[in-house]
């Protein structure tokens, strides 16, 4: 009996090249398959593919093929699933300038649509992505709470009421930082009146603050540091002032670890007031 030919074992740097050689001819079949969907004039089946590549996800066949689904569906029944895809698509880039454009447009275009309220909700999420660092200007910052407050208005049963919630208080944190930090700044550059006024304004503005214990006591500081240098004729209402912004300080904040700082304040406008009342008195 003839005996079969025994395979030969592959060598280990063959073994080592099959992955790449089966990567390879996927990479070609999708190319093909993708050449395909672009040249081809049936709308159903180029939306399919725009899917199919869409929910992988790759994007970067999905959005050509959606983008050109939008002039060829204009008007009919799949204008809108194709807007839908190509708006979560850029959203799925994590392009947020122009998703957010895009899904605000969907919302606006198809207000009846299921999708409405994901789109709104999105498109708010957008300008939230957008809002930068608390140093840097917080126009989009302020954008994404005007966006996320007027989603809530739109869908006042929504589930995402929550979320929203948690995203609205995160910018507004930022906000809250950004002022506390500007008014701070004039007490470190020793601008005293400039600052006791703006941490004053602060808290008029962010009464609840995260910031309100250490805006007191810099106001305290602020009028401390103001009524030290003043000159003789304004000294006793600045020190008075002073005392004022302690008591307001040590009642909010009784417990407070910089009571004993305060007190050292306190001690030194005292001393200086009874060093006025003495000299004032014949």
């Amino acid at each position: 009996m003839r005996k079969m030919p025994r395979k030969l074992p592959l060598r280990p740097s063959m073994r080592r090249l099959i992955p790449f050689l089966l990567l390879a001819v996927a990479f070609l079949a999708s190319c093909s398959e993708f050449s395909k969907a672009v040249k081809s004039t049936d709308v159903q089946y180029k939306y399919r593919m725009a899917v199919k590549y869409f929910e992988k996800p790759d994007y970067d066949r999905a959005m050509p093929l959606l983008e050109e689904l939008l002039s060829l569906t204009r008007g009919d029944t799949l204008y809108e699933p194709v807007s839908y895809y190509y708006a979560k698509g850029y959203f799925g880039m994590k392009d947020y300038i122009l998703a957010g454009y895009y899904l605000g447009n969907f919302t606006k275009t198809f207000r009846n649509s299921v999708h409405a309220e994901e789109c709104a909700f999105l498109s708010a999420y957008c300008h939230y992505k957008q809002s930068p660092e608390f140093e840097l200007d917080q126009a989009d910052t302020r954008s994404g709470i005007d966006k996320l407050q007027l989603f809530l208005v739109r869908y006042p049963e929504t589930t995402l009421k929550d979320s929203c919630n948690v995203l609205i208080d995160e910018l507004r944190g930022k906000l809250e930082k950004k002022d506390f930090l500007a008014a701070k700044q004039y007490l470190r550059t020793r601008y005293y009146a400039a600052a006791s006024e703006a941490m004053q304004g602060f808290l008029r503005k962010w009464p609840n603050s995260s910031y309100r214990e250490d805006a007191l006591f810099s106001i305290l500081e602020a009028d401390h540091d103001l009524a030290m240098n003043s000159v003789e004729t304004k000294k006793a209402a600045r020190i008075d002032a002073g005392i004022r912004s302690f008591n307001t300080f040590a009642d909010a904040f009784p417990g407070s670890p910089r009571l004993p700082s305060a007190n050292l304040l306190l001690k030194d406008l005292q001393a200086q007031k009874q060093r006025i009342e003495r000299t004032a008195t014949p």
